[in-house]
């Protein structure tokens, strides 16, 4: 799991061209760094799109530039030194959906994602999809839907961090099928995909990239569905959530660049003028592709518009259950 993480931060680094055009002399200032925080480890997707990035940044505008990843508190460290810096555009953050729907999840996490951080802009998605320990019989979703609801203690589920894209969409599963999953939190995907494939826990959303290749050896765990509206071309036999019986059950884990409160619009826009530059580049296009991530290349207001759509969905979807943050 993590050599494949790796192998997406190895390949996106390749992508960027080599001629940096002129540096701006009002953002960023010569001698001035530009800090992107990742509040997860190193080599996942979000630190590897923050890295992109980064890198952008740096042959773009002839910045020095630096990731830091600083983990831990379900990724509420990293944010929070996001929300408390200087609003100058020299500190930034590369996150994902967990932002977005943090506070509703993670006791502690008191700010507000849409009035306490600047969205600059969405980087990339990747669909999810379901998986299942092969020490379990069932191999298709109605057939896990079935033994489930008759034995729910024969199927927990794994969850690999606080309000990840997953854990919501894991909530959304145990609703729509009504089955009283047994959720066991983990620090990752790493421990929570090890334990899938041992068989400890049965079951386990995350996206794609971090679950296929594992699934296509086909011996530890199967996949059962992915949650797209159709069939993927990265997995096209691989059979939707609406296929299984499920109607409607789409998700996808997202990425994105945050500035803190307050940092400048000219800057923002620069940023984003960065981002969906680099997103429609065809060398990235296709890079990000074989890592099985979709690029997005979208303005300031339409991620904004985004964001507020997944707290929305989040909301009324934690609120139905009485979830309390954790």
């Amino acid at each position: 799991m993590r050599r494949f993480l790796i192998t997406v931060a190895a390949a996106l680094a390749v992508v960027a061209t080599t001629t940096a055009a002129p540096a701006d002399t009002s953002w960023p200032q010569p001698g001035r760094t530009v800090k992107i925080i990742v509040p997860w480890p190193a080599g996942a997707a979000n630190d590897a799109l923050g890295r992109l990035v980064a890198q952008k940044i740096q042959e773009r505008f002839g910045a020095s530039t630096v990731v830091e990843n600083r983990t831990g508190g379900s990724g509420l460290i990293g944010t929070t030194a996001v929300l408390r810096a200087e609003p100058d555009g020299y500190t930034l953050l590369a996150s994902a959906f967990n932002t977005a729907v943090m506070p509703m999840v993670v006791k502690g996490a008191t700010f507000d994602p849409e009035t306490d951080l600047e969205m600059v802009g969405r980087t990339a998605v990747a669909p999810l999809v379901l998986v299942m320990s092969t020490t379990r019989p069932p191999k298709s979703l109605p057939e896990l839907i079935t033994a489930a609801k008759a034995d729910p203690r024969q199927y927990l589920f794994a969850i690999s961090s606080l309000g990840s894209a997953g854990h919501l969409a894991t909530i959304a599963f145990a609703h729509r099928t009504g089955i009283p999953f047994e959720m066991v939190p983990y620090r990752g995907t790493a421990p929570a995909l090890t334990d899938t494939m041992g068989g400890s826990v049965q079951l386990l959303i995350e996206p794609t990239f971090a679950l296929l290749p594992a699934a296509n050896q086909g011996t530890h765990i199967r996949a059962l569905a992915i949650a797209t509206k159709q069939r993927s071309p990265i997995a096209p036999d691989l059979p939707t959530m609406a296929e299984g019986g499920l109607a409607g059950f789409e998700y996808n884990s997202w990425y994105g660049i945050w500035a803190p409160k307050g940092t400048p619009r000219a800057i923002q826009d620069k940023l984003n003028g960065l981002i969906q530059e680099t997103m429609r580049d065809p060398e990235v296009i296709a890079k990000l592709r074989t890592t099985m991530l979709e690029p997005v290349a979208e303005s300031i207001e339409d991620s904004r518009k985004f964001v507020a759509s997944e707290i929305v969905r989040a909301r009324e979807l934690l609120q139905s259950i009485g979830f309390k943050p954790e």
